[in-house]
């Protein structure tokens, strides 16, 4: 017997929402109609829907509207599901798209239990995470800035003879660069400028990354990934920020498989064919810990920064990191000498790094919200 009575499905959209319904026990699935995007028509949408005592499941899909609709409807009592976009099954030949359809599609499929749900933070840990994912913005917009700098001087003529750039020395040196124009040593005053203020954006998003790290409730697991060599304040606070609870996952290779970092696979009968990794899932995750995995090409040490954050963890915890530490430096030596490229020995690093990753999240007690 089926535990509701109805099934939902919404096409979410920015100033409308299509909705269909599925009944339960293979009941018809129809088209109720098109609402707007606010509270008040979806309150008023799940009291018409409610009539006659009926048990009520909805579901969308995961999209740029958030997960407004997903709190608002399980703060009322009901179920709600955020499906995966990219694992809904769909049929090769269908080639119309229209709300209407995907509506349809939706109640239909969640009623025979054939979606994917994601997670979905809480309002706390979203916080964290659009923390560290406008960190992520900011950093990219430096790049930028920094490389039209580079750009213009280059185009100029203008070539540094230092080892390092973006030093205090290299500042030094562009304080000494001019032009003949007038015009163009504003052009490259305001570069500078530029370059300097995303700087300063990205050091007042630290801090505010760094207090809001400490005082989450997930701030043991973050403590915790931080006894890993690689692993800084802000890669483990992305990926707690990104991944939620670590216990959500029944074993370490169900993690790879949710970051990509597994190989994908195209089998047919005897014939069975390999490729590069699948890519799906979170790619901030992955790109961070694929970085993390470049440290491991040094021998195995136990640095004193690094032991010092190791023992504000666990007993536990320190034996997986060290025990992370000499394996993944070993394996490293091993894939390096069999001469493959760097960029393959650093994503089958990250590949195992998650494993350890997931061990660390098992060790530590399941995170408590603070009243």
């Amino acid at each position: 017997m089926n535990e509701f009575s109805k099934y939902i499905g919404l096409d979410v959209h920015k100033e409308t929402i299509a909705v269909s319904v599925a009944e339960a026990n293979g009941g018809e699935v129809r088209y109720v109609g098109e609402i707007a995007n606010t509270e008040e028509s979806l309150d008023k949408l799940v009291k018409q829907l409610r009539k006659g005592g009926a048990n009520l499941s909805f579901c969308y899909e995961a999209g740029p509207c958030g997960y407004g609709i997903h709190r608002q409807l399980t703060d009322l009592g009901w179920d709600c599901q955020v499906v995966a976009p990219s694992l809904i099954p769909k049929k090769a030949g269908d080639r119309v798209k229209t709300d209407r359809r995907d509506s349809l599609m939706l109640a239909r499929l969640h009623r025979a239990g054939e979606l994917t749900a994601v997670w979905v933070p809480d309002g706390a840990q979203e916080a964290l995470r659009d923390l560290t994912r406008a960190r992520e913005d900011i950093k990219h917009l430096q790049l930028q800035a920094r490389q039209r700098l580079l750009a213009f001087l280059l185009r100029h003529g203008r070539r540094y003879d230092g080892k390092s750039k973006w030093t205090l020395t290299y500042y030094r040196w562009m304080e000494t660069v001019k032009f003949d124009q007038p015009v163009q040593q504003i052009v490259f005053q305001e570069y500078i400028d530029t370059v300097k203020a995303m700087t300063k954006r990205i050091e007042a998003l630290d801090k505010q990354i760094e207090s809001a790290a400490t005082e989450s409730v997930l701030w043991p697991v973050i403590e915790g990934l931080m006894a890993l060599r690689g692993v800084s304040m802000l890669t483990a606070t992305t990926i707690v920020a990104e991944i939620g609870d670590l216990r959500r996952f029944a074993s370490a290779p169900q993690l790879m498989a949710y970051l990509g970092l597994v190989p994908s696979e195209h089998s047919s009968g005897g014939t069975k064919s390999r490729g590069g990794i699948t890519k799906t899932g979170n790619g901030h995750v992955r790109r961070l810990l694929v970085e993390a995995a470049w440290t491991y090409r040094h021998p195995a040490r136990k640095t004193a920064f690094l032991q010092r954050r190791a023992e504000q963890t666990s007993e536990a915890v320190q034996e997986i990191a060290w025990k992370a530490q000499t394996r993944l430096c070993g394996r490293y030596r091993k894939l390096d000498a069999r001469g493959k490229l760097s960029v393959q020995t650093c994503t089958a690093i990250a590949r195992e790094l998650t494993g350890f990753i997931w061990a660390i999240g098992q060790a530590l007690p399941k995170p408590v919200a603070k009243a």
